[in-house]
């Protein structure tokens, strides 16, 4: 024989020649070639079966075994070989021990058709029917049921304990939202040490920047410490700019990573097989747990989740490392970078354009900014706390001002121009043609003021185009002379003097009493003759 096969095989050959299988249907069923299995089976006596002729007419019928009453014979002889051709038929019997999955038949057959792996079908049955047997009776199970190929081979990326993790999101179980009382599809975060393949998972039920750094933050103290580098893709909460060789990441989400000791890297765009570790979780979780769920609050998903994450998820026996993922992360732990005292404060942050008077403004209350940026965009964070402008290119901090009040103003005596700018020069100019009084007010608000008072001046201007310049004109000589040149006297007074405009219902009652009077009018002059 050319090929000589294992004891096990040789004998499971024999035994399904017996029943009287073709060549072929032997072939798909052990692997062994038909070559193969014919030398075996002349060897063994038996006839071979033609391909198409059923096995009529080969010969004469083999006769019935012969059963064994002696306790003595039957002690001796050799035992039947196990040879399980279907394990949810009842045929299967007759061929061998029945599994134990077949008293959950029905079930399996019911979560097979939700999608649900082989694992996860063993820890529902453990957890809700006290299954007696081990994982391996329902992947062979599961395996007849339907046929799965071999998994596609990966390379495995190794790294140092506490050297790197990997972050995603995915799809989220579907979970009933409290405010349309309809099921609504979750967001799941996924953060995957890359040493022990320990994984942090947080249900969510959207995203944004300052939600994507919150989530690293939940993360870092679930694991008590964080690690040195993190790894993710090129999504907009944690990306600004995608670019392999020096990307622009998310100002808040960098600082959150620098207050714990970690520096983001960005993968390969389309290339998800940089982070195949938490892509796997995130598979895992979807497929195992989750699959075909849905719960009535994101609290109860949650603690779901955390209960399968502790009892199974942690204590499995990792496929690649061949660890327990626990005892792995043990190691681990005292490698991660120590967490801070205090937690991250989060900011706001946004671009602002320096206005002529020098300052930004940020909820309604203005901040200066370094001479000569008159006009240049700038990035600012803010809290509740402090305003600080950033330098456009570098990033580096160029002020930091105290929050104000809105309406109030916070300037550095820095940021105090020595001499009249060249814009304000323009402005004042503006101010002296619309009016003579006009003119004189303004340089007075500048004298007093200085440059904040660069958008008083505006409102002075805005005002002759609502009021006309005549109107202005004399109330800025009626301030000037009562010694109150402010523009919020020079807007009073001129609502004062034009009054508030008349509403549809005031102007009826006029246009009724000039009809009268004119008809009174006409009546008296048909009385009296001329």
């Amino acid at each position: 024989m050319s090929n000589v096969l294992s004891k096990y095989k040789q004998e499971q050959v024999v035994a399904l020649g017996r029943l009287g299988w073709s060549l072929r249907r032997i072939e798909q069923q052990t692997g062994v070639r038909r070559e193969t299995a014919s030398s075996y089976l002349r060897a063994a006596g038996l006839e071979i079966r033609a391909a198409g002729r059923w096995g009529r007419g080969v010969g004469p019928p083999k006769p019935a075994n012969e059963m064994i009453t002696d306790p003595a014979s039957a002690a001796q002889s050799k035992p039947a070989i196990d040879v399980i051709t279907d394990c949810g038929d009842a045929k299967s019997a007759r061929c061998g021990p029945v599994s134990a999955c077949v008293p959950y038949h029905d079930k399996i057959v019911e979560a097979l058709g939700l999608g649900r792996n082989a694992m996860s079908i063993w820890q529902d049955l453990v957890s809700e029917d006290r299954f007696p047997a081990r994982y391996s009776s329902v992947m062979r199970y599961v395996a007849h049921l339907r046929h799965t190929g071999p998994p596609e081979a990966c390379v495995t990326i190794c790294t140092a304990p506490g050297q790197e993790a990997q972050v995603d999101y995915g799809d989220g179980p579907m979970v009933r939202d409290p405010q349309t009382g309809k099921y609504r599809r979750t967001r799941l975060f996924a953060f995957t040490l890359g040493f022990s393949r320990k994984s942090v998972r947080i249900l969510t039920w959207r995203s944004s920047s300052r939600i994507w750094a919150e989530l690293h933050e939940q993360a870092f103290r679930r694991l008590g410490g964080a690690p040195h580098s993190i790894v993710l893709d090129n999504l907009r909460e944690g990306v600004l700019r995608p670019d392999i060789y020096d990307p622009e990441f998310n100002p808040l989400y960098a600082d959150v990573l620098k207050h714990y000791g970690a520096v983001a890297i960005a993968c390969r765009v389309r290339d998800p097989d940089r982070k195949g570790k938490v892509e796997s979780a995130v598979g895992h979780a979807q497929r195992t747990p989750l699959k075909g769920r849905r719960f009535e609050s994101i609290e109860e998903a949650q603690h779901y989740l955390d209960n399968w994450e502790d009892r199974w998820a942690d204590t499995r026996i990792h496929g690649t490392t061949k660890r327990q993922v626990a005892a792995m992360f043990a190691e681990e732990w005292s490698t991660l970078t120590p967490l801070p005292i205090e937690p991250f404060r989060y900011y706001e942050y946004g671009t602002r354009t320096v206005h002529l008077d020098g300052c930004i403004e940020v909820g309604r209350a203005y901040y200066s900014a370094p001479p000569g940026m008159i006009g240049t965009e700038v990035p600012v964070q803010w809290d509740g706390q402090h305003v600080r402008i950033l330098d456009p290119v570098t990033r580096k901090l160029l002020r930091e001002h105290r929050a104000a009040e809105p309406g109030r103003r916070r300037m550095s005596e820095a940021d105090k121009p020595s001499r009249t700018p060249k814009t304000t020069e323009q402005l004042l100019a503006r101010a002296a043609f619309a009016g003579r009084s006009i003119g004189r007010l303004c340089r007075e608000i500048h004298r007093v003021d200085g440059e904040p008072g660069v958008r008083r001046i505006l409102g002075v201007l805005s005002l002759t185009k609502k009021a006309g310049p005549t109107t202005v004109d004399s109330a800025c000589t009626a301030a000037l002379e009562l010694g109150v040149p402010t523009y919020r006297f020079v807007r009073r007074y001129i609502e004062r003097q034009l009054g508030p405009p008349l509403t549809l219902r005031q102007v009826d009652p006029l246009i009724r009493e000039l009809t009268q009077y004119k008809q009174l009018i006409e009546n008296m002059t048909k009385e009296t003759p001329i």
